[in-house]
């Protein structure tokens, strides 16, 4: 069975335990999340906090095992200017709790020498839990690209840090399958999927990643050879928001159904 994720961005909010239920109900084994909802809510839910409601997190980690279902990334851990990424702590007790053992990262800090010293102590204060940090590139990030990324990896040092290939930021960034093969598997852990233009026509690179993605083989990325390179064993999250089709009404299961019939014909292929 693929190891498929649906990723936090794709649901809009949608609370933990009905997060749980899809992914189960579209035959997913993972979803990937944050401990609160993302802040735009189409479809009118209610907020929650992980953080902060220990009855949820039960309720949770019931549906969980009930479901079959574990969470394959916790997201939220980012480097901010002013800030120290040592606070993230108490967020990394309450995802052990979850039974997350990975955790992702993106810097906001345009001082990379201070970004590329933050990941180094997350990637200790996470290796402390037994966690892995992938870092993720995006060419708007200050991490941009896959060879600052690779910097990033070699400054670090540290064998559970390694790195998170979105295949759009991947491609929009100048790279591509042939630079994945030259890397040692050892060094990508984790995949998020989706499609998308290879030129941009929302000119908002943010608007586009955070609200309109497309469905994986609909677009114009090369994500057969991207799947080809990767190395086997690792999960591929689906990270396809769709703003447009959310605000006519389509609710995240008839959304990301499409999604993972998509991803599913490009594996077989």
């Amino acid at each position: 069975m693929e190891q498929l994720s649906i990723e936090h961005l794709s649901v809009f909010g949608l609370p933990p335990v009905s997060f749980v239920n899809l992914a189960a109900d579209l035959g997913c084994r993972y979803i990937a999340t944050g401990l609160t909802a993302f802040p735009y809510n189409p479809h009118g839910y209610g907020p929650f906090s992980l953080r902060d409601d220990a009855a949820l997190r039960r309720e949770m980690s019931a549906a969980m095992r009930d479901r079959g279902v574990s969470i394959s990334l916790g997201e939220g851990c980012t480097v901010l200017p002013d800030a120290d990424i040592s606070a993230c702590a108490a967020d990394l007790d309450i995802m052990a709790g979850l039974g997350i053992t990975r955790i992702s990262t993106v810097s906001l800090d345009q001082d990379l020498n201070r970004s590329f010293d933050q990941f180094g102590v997350l990637a200790e204060i996470a290796g402390a839990r037994d966690m892995e940090v992938v870092l993720e590139l995006c060419p708007v990030l200050t991490i941009s690209g896959l060879d600052t990324a690779l910097a990033a990896l070699d400054h670090v040092g540290r064998p559970n840090f390694c790195l998170l290939i979105d295949a759009m930021h991947l491609v929009r960034s100048g790279s591509g399958a042939a630079d994945l093969a030259a890397l040692d598997p050892s060094l990508i852990g984790y995949v998020q999927l989706c499609d998308a233009p290879l030129e941009p026509v929302i000119p908002s690179y943010a608007e586009e990643s955070l609200f309109e993605r497309m469905v994986p083989g609909e677009g114009e990325l090369p994500l057969r050879d991207i799947l080809s390179v990767l190395p086997a064993g690792r999960v591929i999250g689906l990270e396809v928001p769709m703003r447009a089709a959310a605000e006519a009404g389509i609710g995240p299961q008839d959304r990301l159904r499409r999604c993972v019939d998509g991803v599913r014909r490009l594996l077989s292929g």
